[in-house]
């Protein structure tokens, strides 16, 4: 049976619609930055996923080929991420979408070395005939954080983001954005097959102890 890292890391990707406070380790994952409205037509979000996916499935069916991936093991592919921020904020302003910069990110297995995810880019950039040169691996050391899964549309966050800072505040800690510590979020549901109420997502802030 194929690993599925949503099963056997439950405390990171299924945590319950209530705030609790998670120290996250080190994870590798494919990564495309970008800016602007996801949102919008053709945007430079919309496009990142693609790349994300092409290299994903590169590395999990590689078990098809010639080329065979040291410790490989059949894998999930896991689900869609993204760690989002706004310039000289320290908070996400849903009003202002236009203003995002985004690090759109699938984890990877820890058999993936750099080496072979630079095989897998150029891999998948000869199959697909696409430019994969902006897919980078990313290694992030998220440390001490505050989840909760949101239940419903995106742009109803801020309620569930409000909980969450409630919540800081009566444990003693604090949101701690910043040039290298993102917003965070984990999309479990497909939303082109999810009604927007129905669509879970787990939605992750860096903290500090006050």
């Amino acid at each position: 049976m194929a690993f599925d890292f949503k099963k056997e890391y439950k405390e990171f990707y299924l945590p319950k619609s209530k705030p609790s406070i998670v120290e996250v380790p080190k994870m590798n994952y494919i990564a495309v930055r970008g800016k602007g409205d996801p949102n919008a037509e053709d945007s430079e979000y919309k496009a990142s996923i693609g790349l994300l996916y092409g290299i994903a499935f590169t590395i999990k069916m590689s078990k098809m080929g010639d080329h065979k991936i040291y410790g490989y093991f059949d894998f999930v592919v896991p689900p869609l991420e993204g760690f989002w921020k706004q310039e000289g904020c320290d908070r996400i302003d849903y009003s202002q979408k236009e203003k995002f910069e985004f690090i759109s990110v699938i984890r990877l297995p820890d058999f993936v070395t750099k080496n072979e995810f630079d095989w897998a880019v150029s891999e998948a950039g000869r199959k697909k005939k696409t430019d994969f040169s902006k897919a980078e691996f990313l290694t992030v050391d998220e440390g001490l954080c505050v989840q909760c899964m949101h239940i419903g549309s995106y742009d109803n966050e801020p309620r569930t983001i409000e909980l969450m800072e409630e919540f800081l505040v009566k444990e003693g800690y604090a949101v701690d954005i910043n040039d290298f510590r993102f917003h965070h979020e984990i999309y479990l549901s497909d939303p082109r097959r999810t009604a927007p109420e129905k669509l879970k997502t787990v939605i992750r802030i860096p903290i500090k102890k006050v």
